[in-house]
């Protein structure tokens, strides 16, 4: 399981989690509107329902090609005799069932079970609290698609820019100033300083010691075209650094570099988009 994310729901807290590329909500913290002292129990006693293990049945057969129908059938014949109770853990030995499952853990523990079965616990729980239910969980996904959205518009962006910087003629003006001989010959201590010589024309130190009422570092108050350049600089240094060139080339290549696309970006529209 991954992707943690947290819904409320009513004031109670509810935990979403990625399993199998599908979405799994927190049985457990659900039972908690009920009963927050003994939310396994609340659980046990839903699903100890002829309803729900008819419809848990129904949901395995459908989606679980590994249902054990030998155990479902011997877990449906038991549930006619008095006192039957039926936890998560049974569910699951019994019928090899993967719409519900458990997690481990004190913090972000519990019983988690697909979204539609999560639904109906929630149809059991309360239609009220149901119907808030499915509404934070659909306001959290078109949040999500959202912001794939925005990524997506980004990248193809940047895509435009990066091929725009291998075909566009030099600008006039130079953003970044050419190296001194003194820095060619200086040896930094960090590969970071080295990206911040050749595209700002100074160290991290040397940033912080200019502007002590600034908190933050040199590359938080880096325009979005150095931030672009910067990434490009990153990569060329890498390969630059496995043809094992000395630090004092690598500076007069990556400055050269900082300002060949520096120029290329002043005025490219794709990037004003973005501002």
């Amino acid at each position: 399981m991954a992707k943690k994310e947290t819904i409320n729901v009513q004031g109670t807290e509810i935990i979403l989690l990625s399993h199998q590329k599908e979405d799994y909500i927190s049985l457990t913290d659900m039972a908690k509107y009920k009963n927050a002292e003994i939310p396994a129990t609340v659980i046990s006693h839903w699903l100890s329902t002829n309803f729900s293990i008819n419809y848990m049945g129904l949901w395995e057969r459908m989606n679980n090609p590994d249902f054990n129908l030998t155990g479902f059938r011997e877990v449906k014949m038991l549930s006619t005799e008095t006192g039957f109770a039926l936890s998560p853990k049974q569910w699951i030995e019994k019928t090899n069932a993967i719409g519900i499952v458990s997690k481990a853990g004190r913090y972000g523990g519990g019983t988690f079970a697909h979204r539609n079965i999560a639904f109906e616990f929630a149809s059991w729980l309360s239609p009220e609290f149901k119907y808030y239910l499915i509404s934070e969980f659909e306001r959290l996904k078109i949040g999500e698609q959202h912001t794939k959205s925005i990524e997506w518009d980004l990248q193809r962006t940047l895509s435009k820019i990066n091929y725009r910087i291998h075909t566009d003629a030099i600008k006039e003006h130079i953003i970044p100033n050419i190296v001194t001989k003194e820095q060619i010959i200086y040896t930094y201590a960090e590969e970071a300083d080295l990206l911040n010589v050749a595209l700002f024309g100074m160290t991290a130190k040397q940033w912080r010691d200019a502007n002590p009422d600034l908190k933050g570092n040199v590359r938080d108050y880096a325009t979005l075209e150095q931030l672009v350049v910067l990434s490009n600089m990153e990569s060329i240094n890498a390969l630059l650094i496995q043809q094992q060139l000395a630090q004092g080339e690598r500076l007069v290549q990556l400055n050269n570099v900082a300002i060949t696309q520096m120029r290329s970006l002043v005025e490219n529209k794709n990037l004003k988009r973005l501002k």
